[in-house]
C-alpha cells in the first residue's frame, strides 16, 4: 500500500468541500399498486438532476432492506431538502429520506469497469 504522510493528509483535507448525501428509504406506499410508475418518474427526475449537475452520484440499493438508494448532491442541505420534497416518490408516499451534510474531494468518481 502507498505510504500516506500526515502532511499529505492535511494538504488533501484542505481541498474538500461540502456536499449533501441523501438516504432514500421505503415509505408506506412502497410496493403498493401504482408505485412502479411513481418510481419510474422518480428515476426520470434523477436523470434530470444529474443532467443539471445537482445529483452527482446515484446508487440504487438492491438488497431487501428498507434503504432504496443513496445519492450525493452538489447542493446545500437546504436546497437538497427542497429538491427531495418535490420528488414524485416522496410526494406520493413511496419514499422517505434523510439528508446529511458531508465533505468530499471535488473530482472524485466511481471507478469504471476497467475496460
Amino acid at each position: 500500500m502507498t505510504e500516506i504522510t500526515d502532511e499529505y493528509m492535511q494538504a488533501q483535507r484542505a481541498l474538500t468541500r461540502g456536499y449533501t448525501v441523501v438516504l432514500l428509504k421505503a415509505a408506506e406506499g412502497y410496493g403498493r399498486a401504482g408505485a412502479d410508475a411513481v418510481v419510474w418518474e422518480h428515476g426520470r427526475r434523477n436523470f434530470r438532476l444529474r443532467a443539471d449537475g445537482l445529483l452527482s452520484i446515484v446508487c440504487p440499493v438492491t438488497d431487501d432492506s428498507d434503504l432504496c438508494g443513496v445519492g450525493i448532491f452538489n447542493a446545500t442541505v437546504e436546497r437538497t431538502r427542497e429538491l427531495m420534497e418535490d420528488d414524485p416518490g416522496v410526494r406520493a408516499g413511496v419514499f422517505t429520506y434523510e439528508v446529511h451534510p458531508v465533505r468530499s474531494f471535488p473530482g472524485d468518481a466511481l471507478p469504471g469497469d476497467g475496460g
